[in-house]
């Protein structure tokens, strides 16, 4: 669990994926919509988070370009403190593949922004998912408290636990304790995984129980 602060519109470093144009492993509806999103993160140095965040700031515009963000957060809460979290959407993964392509050959984007950054980042991580069918995409609407919950789940996908995963979910949301920003699956990453993004109400611990977990 992440307790995370939404900032401005930022984003970070583009990295070269070979191109991935087809293939799933999904078992529900899923398959028939090629929409995906990409979960990223950023380790960065201690007391790098400003220089990264401002650069940010002044050059996401080249990424926003090409594909849709979804949200950018920086964490409070973490075994890690120094990092920050962002959501990418995509029509598919050819549409993934030829992002990645326009930022490795665009040459502002790798001396203003990937080049200065490189000595600013510890280590980086990646998910490839997508939002489990019933549920729709909410952007946020504002800066604010967020929290990313992350469930790892037993083998099978939502096709053997998605009902359950459902009604555990939409029963936490209907206490409005938070407002759901999107429900995510992993396709590629951390399998077995799925995460939720919501909007906290309050600063006080959530408690997160599902069924079949």
């Amino acid at each position: 669990m992440l307790a995370l602060r939404r900032t401005l519109t930022r984003a970070l470093a583009a990295r070269t994926l070979a191109p991935q144009v087809c293939s799933s492993f999904a078992t529900d509806p899923r398959q028939y919509d090629g929409t995906i999103y990409e979960l990223r993160n950023y380790h960065l140095k201690p007391s790098k988070m400003n220089e990264f965040l401002e650069n940010a700031k002044e050059n996401i515009h080249f990424w926003t370009a090409h594909s849709e963000l979804v949200g950018f957060w920086t964490v409070e809460f973490s075994s890690w403190m120094s990092k920050v979290f962002h959501i990418w959407k995509y029509d598919n993964f050819a549409h993934l593949a030829e992002v990645q392509k326009a930022l490795a050959k665009d040459k502002e984007w790798q001396e203003q922004f990937l080049i200065p950054n490189l000595a600013l980042v510890d280590k980086e991580g990646t998910e490839i998912t997508y939002l489990v069918p019933w549920c729709k995409l909410e952007k946020p609407p504002k800066e604010g408290v967020y929290e990313l919950v992350t469930f790892q789940r037993k083998p099978g996908g939502p096709a053997l636990w998605g009902d359950a995963f459902k009604r555990a979910i939409n029963a936490h949301v209907d206490l409005r304790y938070s407002k759901l920003v999107g429900v995510f699956h992993t396709e590629y990453g951390a399998q077995q995984s799925s995460h939720a993004v919501v909007e906290r109400e309050c600063r006080q611990p959530s408690s997160w129980q599902t069924a079949d977990s």
